[in-house]
């Protein structure tokens, strides 16, 4: 990230505001005792500034540094491990991560000063998609960022984690290529999500190196939810000429196909074999047990928590994007194509 602009001090906000350094100090603090009116005008003088406060000092074995996790709405299976992947490789070095769900997007200043006064020492954002107005306020704050599985990439310098989603959809494919499927569809999600378009490539790669064609309706995206999986689902199940295969973007979504292929009589795998993406707990908890990509969630917690640690400590990383191995787990979701199917 670029490198920012000189701080504002709290003199600088004081002089524009007409009121004493002890003032703003009270305003930032939360103090009862300054009349609304001046309330009011100081707060504008700290977002006109964009003023963030020193980051309290750590005093050795006193506190506890932490990095802030965050979500956008609807935590699931895939959040738990990026979790437990952060929170225990912080465990292993002293800091404490603080988990959040994004809230309101366009109040991008006060909420990287509101990160920085709450001396969060990073940020981890899974699953964001982030603006140049957000990206500017953290920059400006100088709060080190991480993304896991960005949806989009405004800047090429983004640090980012995630998993070989390409190889992943390919291998997924080419493992229902091998069933002898040939009536293979796709159920994603955001058709703009970076993750996604790579693993519907793959699927489209691994068709296209076998000559096998994509009906035009075969490829549905939504969102990663369970819901989406349902609707996707019916929509490629209710075809003229229905797929025998689906592979879906994430497990929750191959869920939501077992759904929809269970309210149309049909079994699973014998009748439409499924793939998911993720392997969390729940492609291991599925009657049957899903056939899946696994991605290593926890790995890409941990890798994530510790980025963005050498960032804060003002290191040089190696790279600015990091991928790590995805592996096909099969599992009872997936059988052989039925003769003439």
């Amino acid at each position: 990230m670029p490198v920012s602009p000189r701080r504002a001090t709290l003199a600088t906000v004081a002089a524009s505001a007409g009121v004493s350094v002890a003032t703003v100090s009270k305003v930032l603090n939360g103090r009862s005792d300054v009349a609304p009116a001046t309330r009011s005008l100081v707060q504008s003088m700290l977002q006109r500034y964009d003023y963030v406060a020193p980051s309290p000092r750590r005093v050795e074995g006193v506190g506890l540094s932490t990095v802030e996790l965050q979500f956008e709405p609807g935590l699931n299976g895939y959040s738990t491990e990026i979790i437990q992947g952060a929170v225990g490789a912080a465990a292993e070095v002293g800091v404490g991560v603080v988990v959040s769900i994004r809230g309101d997007a366009d109040r991008t200043a006060a909420w990287a000063r509101g990160l920085m006064n709450a001396g969060r020492r990073a940020l981890i954002a899974v699953t964001s998609e982030l603006t140049s107005g957000q990206l500017s306020a953290l920059s400006r704050a100088r709060l080190p960022l991480v993304v896991i599985d960005p949806l989009n990439l405004p800047r090429a310098r983004i640090t980012s984690i995630g998993a070989t989603n390409f190889a992943g959809g390919l291998t997924a494919t080419q493992h229902l290529l091998s069933l002898g499927h040939r009536r293979i569809a796709y159920v994603g999600g955001p058709a703009s999500a970076a993750c996604n378009q790579a693993r519907l490539h793959g699927y489209r790669a691994a068709m296209e190196s076998e000559g096998v064609p994509v009906l035009p309706d075969y490829v549905q995206t939504g969102s990663f939810r369970y819901y989406d999986g349902v609707a996707g689902g019916s929509v490629l199940l209710d075809l003229p000429q229905a797929p025998t295969a689906i592979f879906a973007g994430c497990d929750e979504i191959a869920l939501g196909v077992k759904e929809a292929a269970r309210e149309r009589g049909l079994r699973i795998p014998e009748d439409l074999s499924i793939v998911g993406f993720d392997d969390t707990h729940l492609a291991q908890m599925a009657s049957p047990p899903l056939t899946t990509i696994r991605q290593p969630l926890r790995e890409m917690g941990r890798v994530a928590l510790r980025t963005a640690l050498r960032l804060a400590a003002g290191e040089k990383i190696d790279s600015h994007h990091v991928e790590l191995a995805t592996e096909l787990v099969v599992r009872g979701s997936t059988a052989p194509a039925s003769p003439g199917a």
